[in-house]
């Protein structure tokens, strides 16, 4: 009797970059390792989307598209190329108008996709009609996907097989054109039990032939037995990824799993535990300059309490690093257990993780729902679409009286439609407006990553790639300081130290003190006090200036907006503590800031 053959996914140079590097790979020093992929017979790789299509233009200073192009080359027109798309956001944080929608599945198309993997992380069936008719529209292979994760204790309501039938059978029922079914656990969280009954519900649900997928990580520890599971239940796909990025925070190694089913029934791939080898080793290679955050090789018996996906998990430690907050890591994942609980239950995968993460860090830097994260606000108010349950009542309040936006019923989609920022007209104007080329791929580049996929047009985007080549150390084995943000502390005092690798002179700013000069390291200047009658206004969290509100001399009330920070992905108000008059802004646009570092006086 023939092996059942198993349809194998290698997701290395997506998911496996993704949640080992936050997706910080620069195409280069990759590719050698695809053209070995290819020799050791892979033909179905995820190669782009999701968060892999923004980091590219946030940290890599490289256009995915570019990357796209000399992917399907090297492995050629027969490969399955397969990206990851969130529904009504396609590769964005945000939600996508249809002009945007549209243009996503057909540059997709023109740049080497195959198959599109797309999903909705609340598992809003409304949210992937027009992105799936799209997909198909194109000519593209559509994936649709039900999103999976397993609920923090005392929980209920969603996210039982009960759930994913009912999800299934709305999706079924849409008409939504597709070629194939993927369940999709981004934080590894579903127990085996639970993937088995899943999937054979799904199997006598769907017509005969549907092809069906499961997609984990092991960042929980129970990856391979889920895997397991869904073979037994009849699955036709999984994911794997090849070391040195897999296991760990990411998806089982492609030789763990052609081990753990030696003597079964099921032919993984066709592939040959030698030739992978092979490819494995050529992988390490190209990679062994890379800093492996230690946190991406572990497993955690905590993230079923907390789910964070693999993918966001390094995104978020390694963004905590360049911050130096990566010591409130724990806290933090602690911290969303309640976010999942209050927030109606919405799968575990971008964006919702991402929104998860920073509500949580907001509660634990801030104090327990002081902040509200935007994404998370406006999640729970409705505007990504309908939540699996009902989120808290008091956080629904707290989230309309922060944001100033009141609650709302109406489609995603319908919401994006009517705001002109997300228009296509919009963005080929901003392009015209810093004399930039109007192409369809600039004016998405510009759409999805908005100033730094402006700033990258312009070519000042900012290259963050952690080699361990670039992390020197001195005589004595210690590391000396590259090129990044510091905090220091000179006699007891706190300083914010920016290095650019080559300038004559270090940039000090005084957490407590009121600009930034170009000083030589000895001569940080003296902290200012402020008067009796003026109050200092200072960073809650780390980050860099994005945008000044508030002008020198002007009048503002307690709780005014005084200027606005970026920091992990969000958009962070700093607010006036008290009525009176803005005496100093001691900051400018770009200026990167400290926790703790004074920011205005107001008298």
């Amino acid at each position: 009797m023939a092996k059942k053959f198993i349809d194998v996914m290698d997701t290395t140079f997506r998911d496996g970059f993704q949640s080992v590097f936050g997706g910080r790979v620069l195409m280069n020093d990759f590719f050698p390792a695809v053209e070995a992929a290819k020799t050791a017979g892979i033909t179905h790789f995820e190669f782009g989307g999701g968060a892999r299509f923004q980091s590219l233009y946030f940290y890599l200073r490289e256009d995915a598209f570019e990357m796209m192009d000399k992917f399907r080359k090297i492995v050629g027109p027969e490969a399955n190329l397969q990206t990851l798309s969130r529904g009504v956001n396609t590769v964005m944080l945000e939600t996508g108008s249809k002009e945007l929608i549209d243009l996503h599945a057909k540059l997709f198309k023109k740049h080497g996709t195959t198959t599109v993997r797309n999903f909705d992380a609340l598992n809003d069936v409304e949210n992937l009609k027009y992105s799936g008719e799209r997909i198909a529209h194109h000519g593209l292979k559509h994936e649709v996907v039900v999103t999976m994760m397993d609920l923090p204790p005392g929980c209920h309501g969603a996210h039982g097989v009960d759930f994913y039938e009912k999800t299934l059978r709305e999706i079924l029922d849409s008409g939504i054109p597709y070629s194939s079914i993927c369940f999709k656990d981004a934080s590894g969280t579903s127990n085996p039990q639970k993937v088995f009954d899943t999937i054979k519900m799904a199997r006598a649900l769907v017509p005969d032939g549907t092809h069906i997928r499961l997609h984990t990580h092991e960042t929980a520890g129970v990856s391979v037995s889920a895997y397991m599971a869904a073979l037994e239940a009849g699955v036709d796909g999984i994911d794997m990824a090849a070391s040195p990025v897999s296991g760990g925070t990411s998806q089982p190694d492609l030789l763990t799993m052609l081990h753990a089913t030696k003597g079964m029934n099921y032919d993984l791939g066709g592939l040959e535990i030698d030739k992978i080898l092979t490819y494995e080793k050529e992988l390490q290679y190209c990679l062994s300059d890379y800093f492996i955050p230690p946190e991406a090789t572990i497993v955690s018996p905590i993230i079923p309490f907390s789910p964070m996906p693999g993918g966001a998990l390094t995104a978020n430690t390694q963004m905590m690093r360049d911050n130096e907050i990566l010591d409130k890591f724990p806290e933090v994942i602690a911290a969303m257990q309640e976010v999942v609980k209050k927030g109606g239950y919405g799968t575990s995968v971008t964006p919702v993780s991402q929104f998860y993460f920073q509500q949580a860090l907001n509660n634990v830097m801030q104090g327990p729902w002081k902040a509200i994260a935007p994404g998370y606000g406006r999640m729970v108010l409705g505007y990504f679409g309908k939540t699996p349950v009902a989120p808290d009542p008091e956080i629904v309040k707290i989230a309309s009286e922060k944001l100033n936006l009141v609650p709302t019923t109406d489609k995603a989609l319908d919401l994006a439609n009517a705001d002109y920022s997300k228009s296509l007209e919009n963005w080929i104007n901003k392009l015209k407006e810093e004399d930039l080329e109007i192409t369809e791929e600039n004016v998405f580049i510009a759409a999805a990553c908005q100033e730094k996929g402006i700033a990258f047009l312009k070519g000042d985007g900012e290259l963050k790639v952690r080699k361990i080549s670039q992390m020197k150390t001195d005589c004595k084995g210690s590391k000396e300081m590259g090129s990044g943000n510091y905090t220091v502390v000179v006699d007891g005092q706190k300083f914010s130290v920016q290095v650019a690798e080559g300038d004559a002179d270090i940039q000090v700013t005084a957490v407590n003190g009121e600009s930034a000069t170009e000083v030589a390291p000895a001569a940080a200047p003296a902290p200012a006090v402020a008067s009796q009658d003026e109050t200092t206004v200072k960073a809650l969290l780390p980050g860099s200036v994005w945008k000044l509100v508030a002008n020198p001399g002007q009048s503002v009330q307690d709780g005014d907006v005084l200027l606005i920070l970026e920091s992990m992905k969000m958009e962070i108000d700093v607010v006036a503590t008290r009525s009176g008059v803005v005496k100093s802004i001691n900051v400018a646009t770009n200026d990167k800031v400290v926790e703790g570092q004074v920011v205005a006086v107001i008298g």
